[in-house]
């Protein structure tokens, strides 16, 4: 009886460690799916964060782009301001220059030729009343 004592205490034995092992097994699967469920849960509201933080800081570095765009359009129109006036200045110096060498090469500005042609104009309008003049007073 002895082995049947053993044996059954054996069996006994074996059967809460079965039971132990199974109890064990159990609170692994359960541990498992409470962390499956709860990192569910915290990786919806770590995305939420996320999009949250992603849309303030979108927020933030669109003002500073912004600001620096207004700040180069601004030195950008300055620098075109500079250089067509320095342009003008330049064009104005070349027109200078060049009709003085004209002068100097003996030719006129245009200004001056339809000044001459005014002036030739009222000479031959004047020349021709005279001779309109002349010839009433050889008629009579």
């Amino acid at each position: 009886m002895s082995d049947d004592k053993q044996s059954k205490s054996d069996q006994e034995h074996d059967a809460q460690l079965h039971g132990r092992i199974r109890e064990s097994a159990r609170q692994i699967w359960l541990a498992g799916l409470g962390a499956y469920t709860k990192a569910e849960e915290d990786a919806g509201k770590l995305f939420d964060r996320l999009v949250t933080e992603g849309e303030e800081l979108e927020t933030r570095t669109r003002g500073m782009v912004e600001k620096h765009v207004r700040t180069v359009e601004h030195k950008v129109e300055d620098v075109r301001d500079k250089a067509t006036g320095t342009w003008d200045k330049l064009e104005t110096l070349f027109d200078q220059r060049v009709s003085g060498a004209l002068r100097r090469l003996g030719i006129h500005r245009r200004e001056d030729i339809e000044a001459l042609e005014q002036r030739l104009a009222a000479v031959e309008e004047e020349l021709r009343q005279l001779r309109e003049g002349k010839a009433a007073d050889e008629e009579e």
